[in-house]
């Protein structure tokens, strides 16, 4: 069994969720406002050795043809660094439609600015449980594994 976080990257927030491979379960941990990098770097790997994960999975935002766009540029990006911050396995996994099912998730049960608040949690945490049902840890591409 291996314990992996999520993280759904924007550029104005971060969205975490942690799981396992055992149940493929995942759950929202939190949202960070972006900031600098190195601070947000520091968070995340001081929060991955706090919940004791063994990888990291950022999510991919590829566009629906399959190409990389600005943001899933930004996300790989932010994956290489976030590997040499936190010498951990880091992994990519295609993120298209979490937020949908995000949204879709939270509809009706909160406040607007609350939904807005935990989206990104959920999307992490709707990611990770794909990611950790479909072989994700073995199969994933790494950051630097991208031909660009």
């Amino acid at each position: 069994m291996s314990r992996w976080m999520g993280i759904d990257h924007g550029s104005k927030r971060i969205g975490l969720a942690v799981g396992t491979t055992e149940d493929g379960f995942a759950a929202p941990v939190t949202v960070l406002q972006a900031g600098p990098e190195p601070q947000i770097l520091a968070e995340i790997t001081r929060l991955a050795g706090e919940y004791d994960v063994d990888g990291l999975v950022v999510g991919w935002p590829l566009n629906m043809d399959d190409t990389e766009g600005p943001q899933a540029r930004a996300a790989r990006d932010f994956a290489v660094a976030l590997q040499r911050a936190s010498n951990r396995d880091v992994r990519l996994w295609d993120e298209r439609l979490s937020s949908f099912h995000a949204d879709t998730a939270l509809a009706g049960q909160l406040t607007r600015s609350k939904r807005k608040a935990r989206q990104d949690a959920v999307a992490a945490a709707t990611f990770l449980g794909e990611f950790l049902k479909n072989e994700g840890p073995t199969s994933a591409p790494k950051p630097e594994e991208i031909q660009t």
